[in-house]
C-alpha cells in the first residue's frame, strides 16, 4: 500500500508543478493589450487599453460564451467572433486593393495579381506592429477602413439582431458599448492573426484556419499529435498488460447470501437529504426544458414554433440556463450522496448536521435562483457592467454565474466538506481495514472543496487567456478531476459495504485507479488551451497528456463485464439492480464520449479545425450527462434504494434507463455528428469561418439534420420523465413513512 501511496502524491505534485510552470508561462507571454491603437503616419488613436477592456466587459454581459465564440470557446450558432472578424478584414482590403490597382473585384484576377496581393495582405496583417516600449500596435490605413466596415457589420448584428445568430433585435444598442465591443473583438483578431514576436505563428498557434492570410496548422501541433496517438497506443498495451496481471490480486471474499445492509441503521439526516433528490428532479426536467427550446432556436432563430419566445428568453440566456442547469443538478447530486453516506461511513450522526443539511439546502436553492435572475437582468442590460460581474452573467461557458453567486456557493461547499470530512476522519480513526479507502475519499472531498475556488482566480479585468486557463481548472480539474475520484471510492466504498469487495482491495484500486487517470487528468487540462493566446508548451504538454486521460479508459469493458457478472452472482443483489445498471452505462459513456468523442476532438491537429464545432456538442452531450449525468442518477437512486423499505416497481427505472441511453445514441447519430463532419469538411477545405457561418448552418441538409435530432431528443426527454416520476414518487412515500 505504501507504494501505491508514494505514485499518487508524485502524482499530484509533479502534474501540479507542470500545470501551474504553463501558468506562469501564460501569464507572461499572454497577447499584449496594448493602451492605445494608432494609425499610421498619422498616429491618431484608433482604440485605446480601456475600450479594449470594457468591450469584454460588454461582451460578458451579453452572454459571451453564449453568444457565438471567442477562439473557438463558447456557443455554436452564431459564428465565432474572431475568425468572423478575421475573414471580412481580409476580403475587404484584398477587394480594396484590386479595386483600387486593376480596377475589378479580387476573386475576378489572375492567379498571379490574387497571389501579389495575398502577399501584402499577409505582410500587412501578420506583421507584429506591437511597441514593447509605448505599448501601442500601429496599424494601416487600409486596415482602418477593413476595420470600419466590420465595425458596422457587427454593430448591425447586435442592434438590429440576426435570426440566423439567435440574437435579438437591441441585444445592444448604447453606441458606446457598441464600439468597446468591437474593440475587444479587433483585439481578439489582431491577436489570432500576427504573429508572436521572432515566431513564423500567431499569438493562438495559427488559429483559426484561414487560407486568405496563410493561418495555417502548425509543425508543431502536427508533431505533437502523431506523438499524443503513439504515447497513447503504448499506455494502452501496459496498462492492459498491468490490469490483467493484476486485478485478480485482490483478497478473494465470499458474497454473502443475503443483503448486508437490510437492516443498516438510519439516521434523521438522510431523511432530510431526501429533499434534495426531489428538488435535483425539478432541476433535471427544467434543464431538458430549456435544452429543447435552446436547439429550436437553431432552425427558427427568434421564436418557438412561432411564438416571438427571444422577447422574453433569448437564446444566450436560454442557452447559459441551459448548461448552468446541468453543472447545478449533477454537483448538487454529488454533495447530498456524500451527505447522505456520510453517517454510514460514521455509522453516528454527528453535532448539527440536520441543520447544515437544511441550510445547505435553502442556500443551493437561493443560488440556483438568485444566479438565474442575475443572468436575465445582465443579457437585458440592466445591470451595469461591474454589478452584471458580481451578480448578473460573467460570460464563461459553465462559469456564468455572477462572482457572488460563485462566492456564495463557495461558502457552501466549505461547510460541505466539515460536515463529511468530520464523519471520514471519525471513521479513519477506527485504524481499520477501510483506513485507506476513507483516506482516499477525505482527499477527494477537501479537493471538491478547494478547487472550485481556482474560478475565483481572476478578475473584471483579466484577460482571456488567464480567464480560460483558471475556467479549466474548474470545469476539467473540478468537475472531470476530483469529482471522478470522489466517484470511483465512494462506489467502492459502497461495494464495500455490501460485501462484494473488501474494503483493502477497495482502497487499494481506488487509489491505484485516481493515480492513473489523475496522471494525465491533471496535465491533461492543458488540452482546452491549445488555441487561447498560450504558449505552445501548452500544445505540447496539453496533447502528450491529455492522450494519457483515455488510456484507462479503453478498459471499460471489463468494469461493464465484472458488474454485469455482478448481477448474477447473488439474488439479493438484484434489489440494486439500477443503480449497477446506471453504473454500467457510465462505463460505457466513459468509453465512448470521454474516450472515443474525446480523443476525437482532443490532438492538436484535430481541435485546430473541428473546436467549436458540432464534433465538441458529441463529446460535451455524451460526456456531461453519459458519464457524470449518469453516475448523478445512479447515486440518486441507490441512496434510496438504502432508505427505502418497499419492494420496488421497477418499470419507471427500466423506461428511463433505456429511454435514456437510446436517447442520447440517437441524438449524436442522427444530428450531432452528422452536422460536425460536414462542419469538419468545411473548416479544413474552405476555412474555419466557413464552418461556422449561417450559409451552411442553415443549408437543406443542415437543416434536415437539425430536425432528425427530435426523435433522439423526444426518446430521451421519455427517459428524464419516467426518471423523474420515480425519484419524486419515491421521496414522498419515504417523508411520509414514519421510521
Amino acid at each position: 500500500m505504501k507504494k501505491i501511496w508514494i505514485a499518487f502524491i508524485s502524482v499530484i505534485v509533479l502534474s501540479f508543478a507542470v500545470l501551474i510552470w504553463v501558468g506562469t508561462e501564460v501569464y507572461q507571454k499572454q497577447p499584449p493589450i496594448p493602451e492605445k491603437v494608432v494609425i499610421k503616419d498619422t498616429n491618431e488613436v484608433f482604440y485605446t487599453i480601456e475600450d479594449i477592456q470594457t468591450g469584454q466587459n460588454v461582451w460578458e454581459s451579453i452572454g459571451g460564451m453564449e453568444v457565438g465564440s471567442i477562439w473557438g470557446h463558447g456557443s455554436y450558432v452564431a459564428p465565432d467572433w474572431s475568425a468572423d472578424w478575421i475573414h471580412r478584414e481580409a476580403v475587404f482590403m484584398l477587394d480594396l486593393w484590386a479595386k483600387r490597382d486593376f480596377n475589378k473585384e479580387y476573386n475576378t484576377l489572375d492567379v498571379e495579381k490574387k497571389a501579389a496581393l495575398k502577399a501584402r495582405l499577409i505582410k500587412d496583417i501578420k506583421t507584429n506592429t506591437y511597441n514593447t516600449a509605448t505599448k501601442t500596435i500601429v496599424i494601416s490605413k487600409e486596415r482602418v477602413a477593413a476595420i470600419n466596415n466590420n465595425i458596422q457589420h457587427f454593430s448591425n448584428i447586435f442592434s438590429k439582431g440576426n435570426e440566423r445568430y439567435a440574437i435579438p433585435e437591441g441585444a445592444l444598442t448604447d453606441e458606446t458599448k457598441l464600439k468597446q465591443l468591437n474593440a475587444f473583438f479587433f483585439w481578439t483578431s489582431w491577436a489570432a492573426s500576427t504573429n508572436r514576436p521572432e515566431k513564423d505563428y500567431t499569438y493562438t498557434s495559427n488559429w483559426p484556419h484561414e487560407p486568405l492570410i496563410d493561418n495555417n496548422i502548425t509543425d508543431g501541433s502536427i508533431i505533437w499529435s502523431g506523438l499524443s496517438i503513439v504515447l497513447l497506443l503504448l499506455f494502452i498495451g501496459i496498462l492492459t498488460y498491468y490490469y490483467l496481471r493484476n486485478h485478480e490480486k485482490g483478497e478473494s471474499l465470499t458474497k454473502p447470501d443475503s443483503d448486508p445492509l437490510m437492516n443498516m441503521q438510519l439516521f434523521k439526516s438522510q431523511k432530510a437529504v431526501l429533499k434534495y433528490f426531489f428538488v435535483i428532479s425539478l432541476l433535471i426536467g427544467l434543464q431538458v426544458i430549456l435544452g429543447i427550446i435552446t436547439v429550436h432556436y437553431t432552425v427558427e432563430g427568434q421564436g418557438f414554433f412561432g411564438f416571438d419566445l427571444a422577447k422574453y428568453l433569448p437564446y444566450s440566456v436560454s442557452r447559459t440556463w441551459h448548461t448552468q442547469l446541468a453543472v447545478f443538478w449533477i454537483a448538487a447530486t454529488w454533495l447530498a450522496t456524500g451527505l447522505f453516506l456520510a453517517p454510514m461511513i460514521s455509522k453516528k450522526e454527528m453535532k448539527y448536521q440536520l441543520f447544515g443539511i437544511n441550510f445547505l439546502f435553502v442556500a443551493l436553492i437561493v443560488i440556483v435562483l438568485g444566479s438565474m435572475l442575475g443572468e436575465w437582468l445582465g443579457v437585458h442590460q440592466f445591470l451595469d457592467l461591474t454589478t452584471n460581474f458580481f451578480f448578473g452573467h460573467q460570460g464563461y461557458e459553465y462559469m456564468d454565474l455572477g462572482r457572488f453567486w460563485q462566492i456564495f456557493l463557495g461558502i457552501g461547499l466549505v461547510l460541505w466538506v466539515v460536515m463529511v470530512s468530520r464523519h471520514l476522519l471519525f471513521a479513519i480513526r477506527k485504524n481499520d481495514e477501510s483506513k485507506h479507502l476513507l483516506i482516499i475519499l477525505l482527499i477527494s472531498v477537501m479537493a471538491i472543496g478547494m478547487f472550485f475556488f481556482s474560478g475565483l482566480m481572476y478578475g473584471e479585468n483579466s484577460s482571456l487567456p488567464v480567464i480560460n486557463y483558471w475556467r479549466w481548472w474548474l470545469v476539467h480539474l473540478w468537475v472531470e478531476g476530483f469529482f471522478e475520484v470522489f466517484a470511483t471510492v465512494v462506489i467502492a466504498f459502497v461495494f464495500s459495504r455490501m460485501k462484494i469487495i473488501s474494503p483493502k482491495t477497495a482502497g487499494r484500486v481506488s487509489i491505484a485507479s485516481a493515480s492513473i487517470f489523475l496522471a494525465g487528468g491533471i496535465i491533461g487540462t492543458l488540452h482546452h488551451l491549445y488555441y487561447s493566446g498560450t504558449p505552445i508548451q501548452a500544445i505540447a504538454l496539453g496533447a502528450t497528456f491529455s492522450a494519457l486521460e483515455v488510456v484507462p479508459l479503453t478498459l471499460m469493458g471489463f468494469e461493464i463485464r465484472e458488474n454485469w457478472n455482478l448481477l448474477k452472482s447473488k439474488k439479493w443483489i438484484q434489489n440494486y439492480k439500477w443503480p449497477i445498471f446506471f453504473f454500467i452505462a457510465v462505463a460505457f459513456w466513459n468509453f465512448l464520449g470521454a474516450g472515443v468523442f474525446g480523443f476525437l476532438i482532443n490532438p492538436p491537429i484535430a481541435l485546430y479545425y473541428i473546436q467549436g464545432l458540432n464534433t465538441t456538442a458529441v463529446h460535451a452531450h455524451t460526456a456531461l450527462f453519459g458519464v457524470y449525468g449518469m453516475l448523478g442518477m445512479g447515486f440518486i437512486i441507490i441512496c434510496l434504494r438504502f432508505y427505502s423499505d418497499r419492494v420496488w416497481n421497477s418499470k419507471k427505472l427500466k423506461r428511463a434507463f433505456w429511454f435514456l441511453n437510446i436517447g442520447l445514441v440517437a441524438m449524436v447519430v442522427l444530428s450531432l455528428l452528422p452536422i460536425g463532419i460536414i462542419q469538419a469538411y468545411t473548416s479544413i477545405t474552405e476555412g474555419y469561418s466557413f464552418a461556422r457561418e449561417s450559409d451552411l448552418l442553415y443549408s437543406p441538409t443542415i437543416q434536415t439534420l437539425k430536425w432528425l435530432r427530435m426523435v433522439g431528443d423526444i426518446l430521451f426527454s421519455v427517459g428524464i420523465y419516467y426518471f423523474c416520476w420515480f425519484t419524486i414518487d419515491e421521496v414522498i412515500y419515504n417523508y411520509k413513512r414514519k421510521k
